[in-house]
């Protein structure tokens, strides 16, 4: 069996002077090293693997999954209990997540603050971050709880978002859009050198775009464009993915996971009008077909990619639909620790866990 893991991580390290040899260390446990008397041998399904430590006055092993490093790529790594006298520096398969949204992804992450890493591998803020109702959200916990290894996470969603200012201007000038947020990623994660150990081809790479929301909820009233809104939009969102795909193509950027808009015309804010309603869910509709059928071309024309298209819109409907089936009271009330909705416009973190875990089942087979 095949693991991809994010970065070495040890849980722990349980050597003891004088403590009896066992047939077999753990995974990350200790296997060698100058002083070491324990034993080499490995649980199955992992090696004991040297280290290169360049700021530690020796070499020790590990039982790792991922024995194959790449000298010049190199991560920190904080050791537990006996290895906490130094910090080893390795560099090992890898799995980075990038993000980009709005509010229903943000976390408030700067890329010119704290960057992510092991034991905070959401950066800043630290978890859960600064996310539209205060608690975790998705990205969160798909980070941190989800995941089968160490995920480090590059959220550049920022609240409000619309995907290009000159086709639907967002409600703030300050706000970043999608354009903004690759732009940032382009001009910024990919060559900071403090970030740049992810572009190894040795490193499991996901982009993930969630946006549409609130192009739909500003322009869905306009008679006069929303149907053009809906196409030049969307052709503008897959000009941003391709670019990313083409620019990067040195790094070998191979996944994308694409989410839909979920019916926010049941939102508590906009329940009592509707026909307001019935407008915006029909543009959602469209919106959401436009964009799957994007997505199956993107694939075909690059297929050394993966996609996927997470359907936010059917597991909303499906949970709005029957609440208490999920452990909710009802559809419409917000704030509540039992509610669906966190405040009057985005899901609580318990539907967000949902959501989180519906995606990595969506993903299952990669490091989820």
């Amino acid at each position: 069996m095949t693991f991809k893991f994010a970065l070495l991580v040890v849980l722990a390290a349980t050597h003891a002077s004088g403590a009896a040899t066992v047939p077999a260390q753990p995974a990350w446990g200790q296997c060698g090293g100058i002083g070491w008397s324990g034993t080499s041998n490995c649980t199955t399904g992992t090696t004991c693997t040297k280290l290169n430590v360049f700021s530690a006055p020796n070499s020790n092993g590990l039982c790792s999954f991922c024995p194959d490093y790449t000298a010049g790529r190199q991560l920190l790594v904080q050791f537990a209990s006996v290895f906490t006298a130094f910090s080893p520096i390795v560099a090992l398969k890898c799995t980075f997540e990038f993000c980009s949204g709005d509010s229903y992804t943000q976390t408030g992450f700067s890329p010119n603050d704290t960057l992510p890493a092991v034991g905070n591998p959401l950066g800043n803020p630290p978890y859960p971050g600064d996310t539209a109702t205060g608690g975790s959200n998705w990205v969160d916990v798909d980070t941190i709880v989800f995941n089968t290894s160490l995920i480090l996470t590059y959220n550049y969603a920022y609240g409000g978002a619309t995907i290009d200012t000159k086709l639907v201007p967002p409600s703030n000038a300050t706000i970043l859009t999608l354009t903004d947020q690759v732009d940032q990623f382009l001009t910024g994660a990919t060559s900071n050198g403090s970030a740049t150990f992810w572009t190894s081809n040795n490193t499991f790479k996901l982009f993930s775009f969630w946006i549409g929301i609130n192009d739909i909820g500003i322009s869905y009233t306009d008679s006069g464009r929303r149907d053009a809104v809906s196409d030049t939009s969307l052709n503008a969102y897959f000009a941003l993915v391709q670019k990313v795909l083409y620019e990067l193509l040195h790094i070998i950027v191979r996944n994308f996971l694409f989410i839909n808009v979920p019916p926010v015309d049941r939102a508590p804010i906009n329940l009592g009008n509707a026909t307001a309603q019935a407008l915006e869910r029909s543009v959602i509709e469209g919106f959401n077909g436009k964009l799957a059928s994007r997505v199956s071309p993107f694939q075909t024309v690059n297929p050394d990619i993966r996609t996927w298209l997470f359907d936010a819109n059917k597991l909303f409907t499906m949970v709005l639909d029957d609440p208490q089936a999920y452990g909710f009271v009802n559809n419409a009330s917000f704030g509540g620790a039992d509610d669906f909705w966190g405040n009057n416009y985005h899901p609580s973190s318990a539907m967000h866990t949902i959501i989180g875990k519906k995606i990595s089942q969506l993903l299952n087979g990669t490091v989820w």
